[in-house]
């Protein structure tokens, strides 16, 4: 499917050139006074507009530090005034680059007006797929508006209704279970969580079929997590716990955007994209600390902690995924706190024992910029899942510690074992502000397992 962005244009007539400049790198005469004068040394992130003779916008010189990083042009959109830009990079960097701006170029409106501002466009540059630029960029945005959108306007319908959307889109078939039918075709864990919910934010599984008469093409299983809203259910967050709990249906809106990309790049595979949604709410009838749960596996849950929902939901869903017999599975879910008092928000840990995929993650992920760090499913700490009275339990034994780490463990009993598993514990969120990365939602790993699919299965 072809796609144009529309930051994206062809003509070059009048574009400004944007040059990247290491420290100590040459100028020419006019920008060399200039940078003089305005205290330009090339280190990174410093941006000098140089004026042309009749003082209008002649270049832009960018400080690029020791080496050129590709996604330092993220930055640039948001710090240039409107016009068209072209960018001075080697020809190994364009795409990356060219990227790099579109989703600098991000901006979530939907609440707020803008000044109107003319915008800053770029040249696209010989050699550069536009159409596939344009298509990750876009899944970027889907992932990004998802999460910043607040949970009255996101919920369980609404995720609905955009996974309708892409599956049209595609040609692909969907089916959605919902409220108490989530009984009946034996989703309980899901059913459980969603419960407490509103009538009008009923739990439901929604599941996308695409290519599946393929049977000679593999198939690969996107699995999101989609809790709209988690208040921790009856064991409730406090207040600053609770804020932004908008995000945690960010593994869905990256299941859900990934697979988007997959179809639109009609990558050779068939696809299956589950996505669990559904709003940890509080109710008299939300689920109990004590509380034992069947699963679609059939293993019990003991409920220690209401707040650890999302193991609950995507034990159904990656149950379903296995069905399917996939080759590779990869689930996302904003899961736990503890990864990012491990890795921080920018870096999340991506959980597999699968060697070769492991190392084609990494690999894409350092290719394309989208970071990931392999975290052990160490099996010292499965024994911290052991229930006294149920086959297991959702809150893990304080012994081990490692949150991140068990949660992984816990997921692992339900992950499908005919192919590849990986789980990404997901931030997807900015919590600072800064050129390019606005504070709010953010598309992570997203770009890593895209890229990791087309090594695999088309490079």
């Amino acid at each position: 499917m072809s796609v144009s962005h529309p930051l994206l244009v062809s003509a070059q007539d009048g574009a400004i050139p944007i040059r990247f400049v290491q420290a100590g790198g040459v100028l020419d005469d006019a920008a060399r006074r200039w940078g003089d004068r305005h205290g330009f040394e090339g280190k990174p992130g410093q941006l000098l507009v140089v004026p042309d003779a009749d003082g209008e916008i002649g270049q832009v010189v960018v400080g690029a530090g020791a080496t050129f990083d590709p996604m330092s042009v993220r930055g640039l959109s948001a710090r240039l005034p409107g016009g068209l830009y072209r960018l001075e990079v080697a020809a190994q960097d364009a795409e990356l680059a060219t990227l790099a701006f579109l989703l600098g170029a991000y901006v979530f409106d939907r609440y707020k007006a803008r000044p109107d501002r003319t915008p800053v466009r770029l040249v696209a540059l010989d050699g550069v797929d536009v159409a596939e630029i344009s298509r990750i960029a876009a899944a970027c945005a889907l992932a990004r508006e998802m999460v910043d959108t607040p949970a009255a306007d996101m919920g369980p319908l609404q995720i609905e209704t955009i996974a309708r959307e892409i599956a049209e889109s595609a040609g692909a078939e969907i089916t959605v279970t919902t409220g108490d039918a989530l009984l009946e075709d034996n989703y309980p864990a899901v059913h459980a969580v969603g419960r407490a919910a509103a009538p009008h934010r009923a739990p439901r599984l929604i599941e996308i079929g695409w290519k599946l008469d393929r049977t000679d093409l593999p198939l690969i299983a996107l699995v999101g997590k989609g809790v709209v809203f988690d208040t921790g259910g009856l064991d409730l967050k406090p207040a600053a716990g609770m804020r932004n709990m908008k995000k945690d249906m960010g593994g869905a809106a990256h299941a859900l955007a990934l697979g988007r990309l997959v179809m639109q790049a009609d990558l050779p595979v068939r696809l299956v994209v589950i996505v669990a949604a559904v709003e940890n709410a509080v109710s008299a009838d939300a689920f109990r600390p004590g509380d034992i749960l069947n699963s679609r596996k059939g293993l019990t849950i003991e409920i220690g902690n209401t707040d650890a929902e999302g193991r609950l939901i995507l034990a159904d869903a990656l149950t379903r995924a296995g069905e399917h017999q996939p080759d590779l599975t990869l689930d996302f879910a904003t899961l736990t706190g503890a990864a990012r008092i491990a890795l921080g928000p920018e870096l999340p840990p991506l959980y597999t024992d699968d060697e070769a995929l492991a190392a084609g993650l990494l690999a894409a992920a350092g290719q394309v910029r989208d970071p990931l760090w392999r975290m052990p499913l160490w099996p010292g700490y499965r024994g911290a899942l052991d229930a006294e009275i149920a086959d297991l339990r959702n809150d893990p034994a304080g012994w081990a510690q490692a949150g991140s780490v068990t949660a992984a463990l816990f997921l692992q009993k339900f992950a499908p074992t005919t192919g590849a598993w990986a789980h990404m514990d997901i931030f997807a969120w900015n919590p600072r502000a800064r050129p390019g990365y606005p504070e709010g939602g953010e598309a992570q790993a997203l770009r890593a397992c895209y890229a990791m699919l087309r090594a695999r299965y088309v490079d």
